[in-house]
């Protein structure tokens, strides 16, 4: 006949939290040393970065197809950064027109665009006048064909406003 089972001490209950958390940070400590060493690619992007005291307001001229595009306003706040364009750069040659706020004074050139006063996307950099819209003097920013592009903007190199200034060509396409 078979015998009766003996009954069986209570087992020890073990807590087995503390294990299973050391388990669980450890694994969560090595994803994460494992995806810090995958490299990623850094963002491809146009950046201005206001390296003055004032706020200043940015319009951005490019190259859209086979016509010249400005848009503007950017109001970028002093010592900050503003993203203009993300993804890579698909020109070589950009062109900027920034505006102190705060102590008057601007950052221009001599290629003449579209602007207005208002937020604005335009198409075309010629017949601003006749079209109604403001032309203003951009200056030419050279990215070296690199597909990221920073442009710092200093004090020393804002200039005062000039009552005239004679046109000129359009800017030039990429070579």
């Amino acid at each position: 006949m078979p015998e009766p089972c003996a009954a069986l001490a209570p087992a020890r209950r073990v807590n087995s939290a503390p294990r299973s958390l050391a388990l669980a940070l450890s694994a969560a400590f090595v994803l994460g040393l494992g995806i810090s060493l995958i490299p990623t690619p850094a963002a491809a992007e146009f950046r201005l970065c206001n390296r003055t005291q004032s706020r200043v307001g940015i319009a951005l001229g490019y190259k859209d197809g086979d016509a010249w595009a400005t848009e503007g306003w950017w109001n970028v706040a002093a010592n900050s950064c503003e993203t203009l364009l993300r993804g890579d750069l698909a020109a070589r040659f950009y062109y900027l027109y920034a505006v102190d706020y705060d102590q008057g004074g601007e950052w221009a050139g001599k290629a003449y665009m579209c602007t207005r006063e208002k937020e604005f996307t335009i198409k075309g950099a010629e017949d601003c006048l006749a079209r109604g819209f403001d032309r203003t003097g951009f200056f030419e920013v050279d990215t070296q064909e690199q597909k990221s592009w920073t442009v710092q903007l200093t004090e020393s190199s804002q200039s005062k406003p000039s009552p005239a200034a004679a046109p000129l060509p359009p800017p030039r396409a990429k070579p």
